[in-house]
């Protein structure tokens, strides 16, 4: 902790005093493609090759995590004519450009530190502020940290597994603790792609305006905690998954490979990233039948396919009109423009009302007969969806819808009120 009161000079330890993470991590994952390019082109395999590149790794000094207090202290004590320097013991050259970039008045050794020799000032008047990892750490694991940065408020999705138990009619307790342990390896396979998504968007988080209070990029979690817990709960997800079937664990694995081909390269790519979102919308849907056991409906596959069709292009509108209304640029990690927004906007009204017409077909199919005693109830069901719909358009318009659409339904009052009317009339056309 701090030393001394003077304020000629105050010294900093970069990691764990001012830098809330790690600076090799931040070397490695400032851009993961290109480290591993050049590992595997430099030619000389190994941890010295590897240490060489992260050196050289081009890190965004602006952007990086730091300790709020301890800046604005060094600030303050700059402002009073103080002189800074930060002590870093490893990757010089990025000690050298984040004190540059700061301000600062230079880099220390550690070792040159404790035998007060090729020190830039005077050994006897200076204040330090020590590495305080020991408290950062209590608090970066917390859980309250834990369950931001695992996104647990995402696990809503994961319900559309118990779709099929509803659909199917299938109300027994047998049925609904399979689609429960469903749900659990969905939202553990789903927490670790979040924790791997988040560290190869470390760059592009930390200069949006809301990503950038997510966990890692905030610097709350440290990113060789997320390292570790990424195969811990893939590890428990598969073990879920072989404890209902392999089918089933089939499934679980198509939705992590194509979540990992999202985060890698499909997310970059204009409307592939919509179709592949709701892809994997309905593959949870699918899972929940495998893991019952039932058989899945061709009718609730395609009107899925277009509900969630629609509900991705909402996403990608409110993310797009976010960064209008900020006065941002275009996105860097999404192959979109501002100007998209209109066409986006027709696309998802497009795609709901084909969703709605899908539904009125199916209602008007001989295929609700056997499954229901009074069909003619489900028709009460079509005002509902153009309501819920076209005030999800009429939000997302007005800027007042958040990033998720899915997270929206179960925040919004009207929505809620509108999905528990629905429900209420199937049961009752049951």
């Amino acid at each position: 902790m701090v030393t001394a009161a003077a304020t000629r000079t105050l010294v900093i330890d970069l990691e764990g005093g001012l830098l809330r993470s790690e600076l090799l991590m931040e070397a490695l994952f400032s851009s993961p493609g290109r480290m591993l390019a050049r590992f595997g082109a430099g030619g000389r395999p190994g941890m010295a090759a590897l240490t060489d590149i992260l050196a050289r790794a081009e890190i965004d000094y602006a952007h990086l995590p730091y300790d709020s207090d301890v800046l604005n202290r060094a600030l303050a004590a700059r402002a009073r004519g103080a002189k800074i320097y930060l002590v870093a013991g490893r990757f010089a050259h990025h000690a050298a450009g984040i004190a540059a970039h700061l301000g600062f008045d230079g880099v220390v050794a550690p070792a040159d530190l404790a035998a007060g020799e090729s020190l830039p000032f005077d050994r006897g008047a200076i204040e330090r502020i020590e590495n305080r990892g020991s408290r950062n750490a209590s608090l970066k694991t917390s859980l309250r940290t834990w369950a931001k940065a695992l996104r647990v408020y995402q696990y809503a999705k994961n319900t559309l597994v118990f779709v099929p138990v509803i659909t199917a009619h299938q109300l027994n307790f047998a049925s609904f603790g399979s689609a429960l342990l469903a749900f659990l390896a969905f939202s553990a396979c789903a927490s670790g792609a979040y924790l791997m998504n988040d560290l190869l968007d470390l760059a592009a988080d930390r200069q949006h305006p809301t990503k950038r209070h997510r966990a890692l990029a905030a610097g709350d979690l440290p990113i060789s905690s997320a390292l570790s817990a990424i195969p811990a709960l893939w590890l428990f997800a598969v073990v879920a998954g072989l404890c209902i079937s392999p089918l089933f664990l089939g499934v679980l694995g198509a939705y992590l490979v194509t979540t990992i081909a999202y985060s890698l390269a499909l997310k970059r790519k204009m409307l592939v990233d919509i179709v592949t979102l709701a892809g994997l919308y309905t593959l949870r849907i699918v899972a929940g039948a495998v893991g019952v056991g039932v058989v899945l409906s061709e009718w609730l596959l395609i009107f899925s396919l277009f509900v969630f069709t629609s509900l991705a292009l909402i996403k990608r509108f409110s993310e797009l009109s976010m960064r209008e209304s900020a006065g941002l640029s275009d996105p860097s990690n999404r192959d979109y423009r501002v100007t998209d927004l209109q066409i986006i906007a027709a696309m998802a009204a497009a795609s709901a009302m084909n969703a709605v017409t899908v539904f009125s077909l199916y209602v008007s199919s001989s295929a609700v007969t056997p499954l229901y005693s009074r069909p003619w109830m489900l028709w009460l069901l079509n005002p509902l969806l153009l309501y819920w719909f076209g005030r999800a358009l009429m939000m997302a318009h007005r800027r007042e819808m958040p990033d998720d659409p899915i997270l929206y339904a179960f925040r919004d009052g009207p929505s809620r009120i509108a999905v528990a009317a629905m429900i209420c009339i199937m049961l009752a056309a049951i």
